[in-house]
């Protein structure tokens, strides 16, 4: 008898963090045209897609006349060898900073299961940074236009994501982070 409300406790000290996370939010606008061009990944969680990347992972987003977004994303293995991916991404209906994301041929666009949530969960007003996630947590990439980020404004975008219950243990760095100059 006396297991249950131990047993209960523990439930409860390890889903709190959880219970207590804020939800993950798409920003309310976003441009597509401003968001349009070359980003550079700064860092992401582990995803097997780029397990293969070792550096200079760039994500390409262009305007098509259909009203969706090619995305070409790109990044250098070990051997040194350039690999590119081909993708679309496409609005979702009323959610400005929500898109959907495939990177299979357009004859499998009518599977649900291809497409992937793409949220822009965070986004510098002059579009010279973003942070993108989903609503499960298993994906998250901090992005800029420049292949540096500034080493607080990095520390700022972790703590927004795990105030949204990201888990950052495994979180790989892609590209330098820089110290603001000294006054």
């Amino acid at each position: 008898m006396h297991l249950r409300p131990a047993l209960l406790t523990c439930l409860l000290l390890f889903a709190a963090p959880v219970l207590a996370a804020e939800p993950v939010r798409a920003v309310s606008e976003l441009d597509i045209d401003r968001y349009a061009g070359q980003w550079h990944e700064i860092a992401h969680l582990p995803v097997s897609f780029q397990k293969q990347c070792v550096g200079e992972i760039t994500a390409n987003y262009g305007l098509r006349r259909d009203g969706r977004i090619s995305v070409t994303n790109a990044c250098r293995k070990a051997d040194g060898e350039r690999v590119v991916a081909e993708g679309v991404a496409r609005p979702v209906a009323g959610q400005p900073g929500q898109l959907q994301v495939r990177f299979v041929p357009d004859w499998l666009s009518w599977v649900p299961l291809v497409w992937a949530d793409y949220w822009v969960i965070a986004l510098d007003p002059d579009y010279q940074w973003a942070m993108v996630g989903e609503p499960g947590h298993k994906y998250l990439w901090i992005l800029a236009r420049l292949p540096e980020m500034d080493r607080a404004l990095f520390d700022r975008l972790k703590a927004k994501a795990e105030a949204m219950g990201y888990d950052l243990a495994p979180l790989r760095m892609m590209a330098p982070l820089r110290d603001a100059p000294a006054d």
